[in-house]
């Protein structure tokens, strides 16, 4: 047992549809607003587009996202319709993050600076926002330095995610990155050791974490670690099940693998 809730892909993961005449959290409306936003330098997203708008301006803003390595999404009208909450929004809305995100290398060095061995959370597609603001908060109770996030199929920083991390999210290192095997190569090429908790593992209690540089991978609601992640990870652990259902909630899960990390650092 590994502590991912396996749900299926019904409502579980999708996002609540804002009110009639109300744009969803985070939306930034039209051409104009998205030339503004990309020019700030602000985190985004992602970027919806209306399916066959890439002409004029809309063709440049596409350009330049992509350039930046933004998730462009062509989508039907209704969508964008319901994004904005029915305001007129030209064939294209923004989701902007809610924070600024860090590096990997930011955090590294957020570690260093404390004095300590890099402590890091790599989610490997965990879609709900709620479920992601509640391992940030976990993660920030159990002294990770940061949590690794993809760019695809996976929440972005919401204000959800802000409200469910109870104020953590101000002091965690978030890194978005477009490929979650190279970010585990990477953190491994600084040293790190990274457990996958996943089925068939280790038992998570009995497994000697030290006090070294450590990543925890946690997969996503639907179908846990990914085959390739998991061939990336060095150890396998899981949460014992003594019960009837077959799984925890991934917050849930991240909670209780957190805390025995936690404790053999602390030691």
């Amino acid at each position: 047992f590994y502590g991912v809730e396996m749900q299926n892909k019904g409502n579980f993961n999708r996002k609540p549809l804002p009110k009639k005449n109300e744009a969803a959290e985070g939306a930034v409306v039209g051409r104009n607003a998205l030339r503004e936003l990309l020019a700030s330098g602000r985190d985004v997203d992602k970027i919806f587009v209306q399916r066959g708008e890439r002409e004029g301006s809309i063709k440049v803003l596409v350009a330049e996202a992509l350039a930046r390595g933004i998730p462009v999404v062509e989508v039907e009208k209704q969508k964008l319709d319901m994004l904005s909450g029915g305001g007129t929004h030209q064939g294209v809305v923004a989701m902007a993050a809610q924070k600024d995100y860090s590096t990997i290398e930011d955090i590294i060095a957020k570690a260093e600076e404390k004095g300590e061995s890099p402590f890091v959370i790599i989610l490997d597609g965990v879609e709900d926002p709620h479920n992601l603001g509640a391992i940030i908060r976990s993660a920030d109770v159990f002294g990770a330095h940061g949590v690794v996030i993809p760019k695809r199929r996976a929440s972005g920083i919401t204000a959800v995610v802000d409200k469910a991390s109870a104020g953590a999210l101000e002091h965690m290192a978030i890194a978005k990155v477009t490929n979650i095997t190279d970010a585990i190569k990477k953190l491994k090429d600084n040293g790190l050791w990274i457990y996958a908790a996943e089925v068939g593992g280790e038992d998570y209690a009995t497994v000697d974490y030290g006090k070294g540089a450590i990543g925890l991978v946690l997969g996503s609601e639907g179908y846990g670690v990914s085959r390739l992640v998991l061939e990336n990870c060095d150890f396998k652990v899981s949460i014992p099940n003594y019960g009837h259902v077959n799984s925890l909630n991934v917050s849930c899960a991240a909670a209780v693998v957190l805390a025995e990390v936690a404790k053999a650092r602390h030691k």
